[in-house]
């Protein structure tokens, strides 16, 4: 399938992503006579040019206030006018979804109602041809996916509206919530509240380790020369379409290895990270120096949870060190059905792929129920529960 792949080690803004957009072929005629349905254009005007930064070379766009025009409006007058537009309703439905992502994390952080919310930077003209030219662009592109890095957030402090304000903004960091970040990079703003608003409504995965044949890359170049290129990358991509019935979840392989720990208390360890909500565990037996027998201890979590078990890796364990791995896992879907049988009723898992159950297994701890209530084996019990399954 096709994909967009967001590349943002240097965040991402408004017009940084417009401008990438221009460069990976959307035509900025046919984008601004788009905008032009808004009914907006005495009050800006779109530029769009060359630049570089640290030798990479690339588009730049300069939304322009014209005026006195630069009014701050809100979520109400944002949607009245997106809705009056003539704008077709995929690309308004996905502006409009950008623009209440950024009312509800500033109606959060400042705790207000939504409606009562008053923008300001997002509010201005420039901000909302940003989000309805990304909405523009987003459908132009006809895209299967969008992929995206996690996002770097920058650091230090911005001033706005609102006053001084850390980096990440508020707003950010909770438009932001539950997709993979980066911090510190430079003690700058590298993503703004437009920018994560962009990719929370647009990007359906996050990766840092895509497989992908690239097609073509755009830059959208900052308006700023920082420390790092301040940069928008991005990719057209062709990668493997995934069946439909199959997940691919960003997660980290942790791992340690171990020589002072008796086998209780590795099994203590092996149970409490189960117990945390680890994906799996295993051990693995090894030889380390001197000759001495080991364990390697695996871990598989999720991106988000890397830290947590890293904590209790290092607490319930005696290892000084552990190596990190970013994977993927791809998972398939599962249902689960009730099989009567002579024995009682035992739930069977179903693994399903493009459509098929292609796997079926009895749940265990039924079947260990039965066995202990009929005093039975296991193997006993499995036998009974084939035999159910073929009648």
């Amino acid at each position: 399938m096709n994909i967009l792949f967001y590349d943002c080690f240097s965040g991402i803004s408004g017009d940084m992503n417009l401008a990438a957009m221009i460069a990976l072929g959307v035509d900025p005629g046919d984008l601004t006579n788009e905008i032009s349905k808004l009914d907006l254009d005495d009050e800006f005007s779109f530029e769009v040019t060359t630049d570089s930064r640290k030798g990479i070379h690339g588009t730049r766009v300069n939304v322009v206030p014209i005026g006195q025009h630069n009014a701050h409006r809100n979520l109400e007058d944002i949607e009245s006018i997106i809705t009056a537009s003539s704008l077709s309703t995929p690309v308004k439905e996905t502006s409009l979804a950008m623009f209440r992502r950024v009312a509800e994390a500033e109606a959060k952080v400042h705790n207000t109602a939504l409606h009562e919310v008053h923008f300001h930077e997002v509010g201005a003209i420039d901000s909302i041809v940003d989000i309805v030219g990304a909405a523009i662009c987003f459908h132009t592109l006809a895209l299967d996916a969008v992929w995206c890095s996690p996002v770097e957030m920058g650091g230090g402090f911005v001033t706005c509206a609102h006053g001084t304000l850390p980096v990440p903004a508020p707003a950010t960091v909770e438009i932001l919530k539950g997709c993979p970040t980066t911090r510190g990079a430079v003690k700058k703003e590298t993503t703004t509240p437009t920018g994560a608003a962009i990719l929370a409504t647009l990007v359906d995965h996050f990766t840092d380790t895509p497989t992908m044949t690239v097609n073509k890359t755009g830059y959208g170049i900052g308006h700023r020369d920082t420390d790092i290129p301040n940069v928008l990358r991005v990719h057209l991509a062709s990668v493997n379409k995934p069946s439909a019935n199959q997940k691919i979840i960003p997660a980290r392989l942790l791992q340690c290895n171990i020589d002072d720990m008796t086998g209780e208390m590795l099994g203590a360890a092996l149970d409490l990270l189960l117990e945390a909500g680890a994906m799996d565990v295993h051990f693995t037996p090894i030889t380390m120096k001197k000759s001495r027998p080991g364990t390697t201890v695996s871990l598989l979590c999720g991106v988000e949870h890397e830290e947590k078990f890293k904590s209790l890796l290092f607490r319930h364990t005696t290892t000084l060190g552990i190596k990190s791995i970013p994977l993927e896992k791809t998972e398939l879907d599962i249902s689960f059905e009730k099989l009567e049988t002579p024995l009682g009723t035992v739930t069977m898992k179903n693994a399903i792929l493009d459509g098929k159950i292609i796997k079926t297994k009895p749940e265990f701890e039924d079947c260990r129920n039965l066995a202990h209530k009929h005093s039975i084996s296991l193997s006993e019990v499995s036998v009974i529960i084939g035999k159910e399954r073929k009648a």
